[in-house]
């Protein structure tokens, strides 16, 4: 790699306007560190006229991505445009193509093809390069690859989405309700301001736990469907219910091998305030990964925002700039296992149930008989009436149960008129 190196910056959103900020206000430190002098010789973007808190240079803007490849000569490549397919996989795989290095946070585009771009990396020897992909400004994807790469990972788990865990602690901390927690953050810049279903329905959290899969055993990305769900259900009463319980409500990411299969989820779950991941607050994201001979390695760190997505991706720059060519996913891709997913329906946990029901004799009985009947036995029970309305409140948490067991038994309460609303499920985490 020659001294000059010239850089392209696709996609000027959030993202990707802080980073040019930083490549500008931080350029002879990055020279400084890595010996190279670096160029912003190309970027690209929808709207050259948009505001923004700087101007941009008329003279290196492209408004197709795809022109830059043909008039510039570009060494590394930033992609910011944040979709999993079209413009954005094009521009990546014709840089990789044409021997360019390549930076993205892009965990859709990642999860989703990561294993055809990592294949085209690694036959044109340049890196494709996506710390800033899985809990922002946190190094657990270098610290997977190369600081505990020799170690022998069973686990990995954990807090990966900052929007979702900021609205959980909010509405425990202020008292307010889902939607205006929501409104709240999309007001911080925590949410989209326009749709953030991706933070909200576990698809942002599930994308980041593949990733993680990937890496720690030495896996193809799966494709496989597995248990997916957001936050989007959890009512202000089931966080006070917790909270009386001294549980947290946290939307976790979890990948583990079971008996050689790979299980990978994303769900709410219960967890003890004297946890630690029941004290992960704000927008803070947490990775725990299990292993051997490393035993349990905890990182911590803002996983949310432009400032700390920025942090990780200018790591990924100074690694390239210092001649650090690595495989994409860890090892070679014609290497990597292909698992086989875990059969979700063995899931097995302890139980949050809570039932808005008719207050009347007879009905905490069905209900129990119900559980019974499907080997769910009763661990602790809450029955709160409301006398004013003649229904009642009861929450039921159970002892383990798998996840088979679960929703045959829960089909059934649809049909029963003593039942008002469909049952809240929450698990409990093991």
């Amino acid at each position: 790699m020659n001294n000059r190196i010239n850089i392209a910056v696709v996609g000027l959103g959030q993202v990707g306007n802080y980073l040019l900020n930083e490549l500008n206000n931080k350029k002879k430190e990055i020279e400084l560190k890595t010996g190279k002098k670096i160029y912003i010789v190309a970027i690209s973007a929808r709207n050259v006229n948009k505001k923004r808190q700087f101007k941009i240079n008329k003279k290196i803007f492209y408004k197709n991505p795809l022109d830059i490849f043909n008039k510039k000569k570009v060494d590394v490549l930033f992609e910011a445009i944040g979709q999993s397919d079209g413009v954005s996989k094009k521009v990546v795989e014709t840089a990789l193509k044409s021997k360019i290095h390549v930076i993205t946070p892009n965990k859709a585009l990642i999860s989703k093809n990561g294993n055809e771009l990592a294949k085209i990396a690694e036959q044109n020897n340049v890196n494709l390069e996506f710390e800033a992909s899985v809990a922002g400004g946190i190094p657990i994807l270098r610290s997977i690859k190369e600081g505990l790469a020799t170690n022998k990972i069973s686990k990995v788990y954990g807090i990966l989405n900052g929007t979702s865990n900021y609205i959980l602690s909010e509405m425990e901390n202020s008292n307010l309700s889902f939607a205006d927690v929501l409104k709240k953050a999309q007001k911080l810049g925590y949410a989209e301001p326009g749709n953030p279903k991706l933070d909200l329905n576990g698809f942002d959290a599930f994308a980041k736990v593949r990733i993680l899969s990937a890496l720690s055993f030495n896996s193809k990305i799966s494709k496989d469907k597995c248990l997916m769900e957001g936050i989007e259900k959890i009512d202000l009463k089931d966080i006070k219910i917790a909270n009386q319980l001294d549980l947290r409500i946290k939307l976790l990411g979890i990948s583990e091998l079971k008996n050689g299969e790979l299980f990978e989820t994303v769900h709410p779950c219960l967890v003890s305030k004297n946890s630690y991941i029941g004290n992960v607050t704000g927008v803070m994201n947490a990775v725990i990964l299990e292993g051997k001979p490393v035993g349990e390695s905890i990182l911590q760190g803002e996983g949310a925002g432009p400032g700390p997505t920025s942090s990780a991706l200018l790591s990924d720059l100074l690694s390239i700039l210092r001649g650090n060519i690595k495989k994409p996913l860890g090892v070679s891709v014609n290497k990597l296992k292909s698992l086989k997913p875990y059969n979700v329906n063995n899931y097995v946990n302890s139980l949050y149930l809570r039932f808005e029901v008719k207050d009347k004799p007879g009905v905490l009985s069905q209900i129990t008989n119900r559980l019974a009947k499907y080997k769910i036995s009763v661990k602790r029970l809450i029955q709160t009436p409301n006398k004013k309305d003649n229904k009642a409140t009861i929450v039921i948490i159970t002892h383990k149960t798998s996840e088979l067991n679960c929703n045959n038994c829960l089909s059934i309460f649809k049909n029963n008129k003593n039942i008002l609303k469909a049952p809240v499920l929450i698990r409990l985490y093991n």
